[in-house]
């Protein structure tokens, strides 16, 4: 039951061909709800409209953060995982059966969720701490998707054990492959995680258990609600590197460093999410200090080397492909045209200013303990899983919408600005957001302008102006998440059929010739965006600590 890729030479298991599309599928409708959450909140939040009553402010919050952070995500990052080890590895689908039992759970526990977040069973925001209480069917609806989502994840395994088992591995995984096979063991730990959290607390809920401790709660939460993310960071790193092999033929300029920086999350991204809790007193302070002082930069450092190696991917290919003259004759031909390499470059910058840069800053003790209940770590998130993720996500389907869908894609023009139309927006969400937070603007909360203690907008008339830039941004990346929305949908319902491959509007190009370069570095151009990458780190460090103490300032 396979087909061989005309365009690829890949062979493709037709039954988990199948179970990449309807997961697929699902994540494009769990994003569209996301999205239409996202540009609810972001009118609320600005004064001059306030759409939303108080009431449904906090219910399309708790919608928005589940479809945006879970459902979206894990749906994309399960496709994914059986393309990486079906697909990539000339492998077949092992246990197809398993994977639509997981498939079911997985759309169960969404609709369960969302049912009843809508119905206002569960209005307790994405973080539900007790002892805010929702229906035993929204912990039900969680518990669900997790298992579904782990059993999934189970059956990448299964299919990595028996592909090199038949001989379809060699010595070692593709990096592509391998970069998921770390998402996956980091999404072991993140699920079970949830399983401890979210068992006793559904057993609460429905009177079968006398309490759950508060404190015990918010610990455990932490380690499913902060290590998820780290598992989309290990997909999205995976997709860069899949996307610099097909867009201009890269590979890793040292695969073993790049194999390493993986294994580094699986050490330290789960234990760096002490930064949730430095306010926490049921934590000892030794162990906030260890965690937010130490295993968060381990953890970092492997973000720092991917945040080189994959630019440094880039142009030694092109360099090799001829493009030699200068600095950044290499960057100036790449293809630009392909809305997938565009959006994986607009997810690098924006990643790692956006989002690193101000993720070991905000994760700081001292900064943290300032920031944390602020707008502005909103701001972050908008950097990280949003910018950086959820772009390189759509990115990598235009790739998938020929190769899996076999369809072109419809209104390609549109298509290549689409990143541009989305990652503009969430950047400009995402400064405006961290600025406001600087100003004391809180999070997840109502009323904005509510006085007491340093929560309000008195302190610097930049105010309007800044919710001015947020809502732009917010519209605009509304737009290109819509755009990608229609795109995807009509490619894969109405788009013509691709046939072979003439009819691919994106270039898979073949591997860079190994041709020695003349001069002592494959990379320069990469290394003076670092040297500028650590200087914005320097700078950005500096102001944080400057402007933090003149606006807080205790008068």
């Amino acid at each position: 039951m396979f087909r061989t890729c005309d365009i690829t030479g890949l062979k493709v298991d037709l039954k988990g061909q199948s179970l990449i599309r309807i997961n697929a599928v699902l994540a494009v409708i769990t994003l569209l709800i996301a999205v239409v959450g996202a540009i609810l909140l972001i009118f609320t939040r600005w004064e001059e409209v306030h759409l939303l009553s108080q009431v449904w402010y906090y219910r399309i919050l708790t919608l928005h953060g589940i479809n945006a952070l879970i459902f979206w995500i894990v749906f994309f990052e399960i496709a994914g995982l059986y393309f990486g080890s079906t697909v990539v590895l000339n492998a077949r689908m092992v246990l197809p059966k398993v994977g639509w039992l997981a498939f079911a759970l997985m759309v169960a526990g969404f609709l369960l969720v969302d049912w009843n977040i809508m119905t206002g069973q569960a209005d307790v925001l994405m973080t539900s701490y007790v002892p805010l209480r929702a229906s035993p069917n929204f912990y039900l609806g969680i518990i669900l998707f997790a298992v579904g989502a782990l059993v999934a994840t189970s059956l990448f395994f299964v299919n990595i054990y028996y592909a090199k088992k038949e001989g379809k591995v060699g010595k070692t995984l593709p990096l592509f492959t391998y970069g998921l096979f770390v998402a996956a063991v980091i999404a072991v730990i993140t699920l079970t995680t949830g399983a401890i959290v979210y068992i006793p607390t559904y057993l609460w809920a429905l009177g079968l258990l006398g309490s759950v401790d508060p404190s015990w709660y918010r610990l455990v939460w932490w380690g499913l609600g902060h290590s998820s993310q780290q598992i989309n960071v290990a997909a999205m790193i995976s997709i860069w590197y899949l996307v610099s092999r097909l867009a201009v033929g890269g590979t890793s300029i040292n695969e073993k460093v790049s194999r390493g920086a993986f294994v580094l999350y699986i050490l330290f991204i789960c234990i760096a999410s002490a930064h949730h809790l430095l306010v926490d007193p049921a934590v000892n302070p030794a162990w906030k200090i260890w965690n937010t002082g130490y295993a968060m930069y381990l953890a970092v450092l492997a973000s720092m080397i991917h945040a080189f190696a994959v630019p440094s991917t880039i142009e030694s290919a092109q360099r090799r492909n001829g493009f030699t003259n200068g600095l950044f004759d290499w960057l100036k031909n790449s293809p630009w045209g392909n809305p997938a390499f565009s959006s994986v470059i607009i997810a690098i910058v924006g990643f790692g200013f956006l989002g690193g840069i101000t993720g070991v800053i905000f994760g700081m003790e001292q900064t943290n303990i300032i920031v944390h209940n602020t707008i502005g770590i909103t701001g972050h998130f908008k950097g990280t899983v949003v910018l950086g993720t959820s772009l390189t996500f759509m990115g990598i389907t235009y790739y998938l919408i020929p190769l899996i869908f076999r369809r072109k894609i419809v209104a390609f023009k549109l298509a290549q600005w689409q990143p541009w139309m989305f990652g503009i927006g969430i950047s400009l969400i995402s400064i405006g957001m961290m600025s406001l937070g600087f100003l004391g603007v809180p999070r997840r909360h109502y009323d904005t302008t509510f006085a007491g203690g340093p929560f309000t907008n008195e302190f610097n008339p930049l105010t309007g102006l800044l919710w001015i830039v947020t809502v732009l941004g917010g519209v605009l990346a509304f737009l290109g998440a819509l755009s990608w929305i229609l795109i995807v949908v009509f490619s894969v319902f109405f788009g013509p059929k691709v046939k072979g491959p003439e009819d691919m509007q994106l270039a898979i190009v073949a591997e860079a010739p190994a041709v020695h370069l003349k001069g002592k570095y494959e990379a320069p151009g990469t290394l003076i965006f670092a040297l500028v990458f650590m200087a914005t780190f320097v700078i950005f460090f500096y102001l944080n600590w400057k402007w933090l103490s003149v606006i807080w300032e205790i008068k």
